[in-house]
């Protein structure tokens, strides 16, 4: 399967308030496109956080490393730079920093 990051989004609202979790360590802007879809973009700092979802969301890893071990997982998973993965509605999953910073795009589908 070939999959190649989003670069830019054009003609969309962007929040101007950022979304803080943790302590500043995971910080997004919320994007509002004209059909209405959403979607943050975001920054994590090393450490490991859990986040709950409400809809299905698509995580894509724009720049940096991370790990991830969604509800029901017992392994968690290393995506890199280029890679997603989804997270069903009513979960959740855990992500990890180990070093530097992981960008990202939260698409919520």
């Amino acid at each position: 399967m070939s999959y190649a990051s989003p670069v830019q989004f054009d003609n969309v609202s962007v929040a101007c308030k950022a979304n803080i979790y943790f302590d500043g360590q995971v910080v997004s802007h919320s994007l509002v496109f004209a059909d209405g879809s959403r979607k943050t973009l975001g920054i994590i700092y090393p450490g490991e956080f859990k986040f709950n979802t409400e809809a299905p969301e698509r995580m894509e890893i724009i720049a940096g490393t991370c790990r991830v071990r969604r509800a029901g997982e017992s392994d968690w998973r290393n995506f890199a730079a280029g890679s997603f993965f989804d997270v069903p509605g009513k979960s959740f999953f855990e992500i990890a920093v180990d070093q530097g910073i992981a960008e990202y795009v939260c698409s919520f589908l």
